[in-house]
């Protein structure tokens, strides 16, 4: 925790803090909106696009930061995350969504697991929504309180 003397903070108890300007902020954004308010605008519409098609497509997850990134938490357990680097912005649905969708996605840059993309070419809505819809079945999420 850091220790406030006469006005002045001292970070060497907790690094994960930083001064910005006379106030003390977490390093870490604790709301997607704290972790979008922190990137280039361009990257912020292809992100809350994104944002948008996930919660449409899950809405009864819930926004969260996991690993210091946005998610969406659906039944307990991370469904999907998503976020922006130095030179492109990225999904994270999971590796089956991104396998059982490959034809649909030759034109971005994928990984196990991960969908890069510009920010001037964000992910199309529809297919966002088949990619968490996918991830929620294959997790089988969003069931078990049903049949409870």
């Amino acid at each position: 925790m850091a220790t406030e003397t006469a006005g002045r903070v001292d970070f060497t108890e907790n690094p994960s803090l930083i001064c910005q300007g006379a106030h003390a902020i977490s390093a870490t954004p604790q709301t997607i909106d704290e972790y979008l308010a922190r990137v280039s605008p361009g990257k912020r519409a292809a992100l809350e696009k994104l944002r948008k098609a996930i919660a449409s497509a899950a809405p009864k997850a819930e926004e969260c930061i996991s690993y210091g990134i946005p998610a969406f938490r659906l039944d307990g357990k991370v469904l999907v995350f998503f976020g922006a680097a130095t030179n492109h912005c990225a999904f994270y649905p999971g590796a089956f969504p991104v396998a059982a969708h490959a034809d649909a996605l030759t034109a971005y840059n994928t990984g196990r697991g991960t969908i890069r993309f510009q920010p001037d070419r964000p992910l199309p809505s529809a297919l966002v929504r088949k990619l968490v819809k996918t991830r929620i079945a294959e997790r089988g999420l969003g069931r078990a309180k049903a049949a409870s």
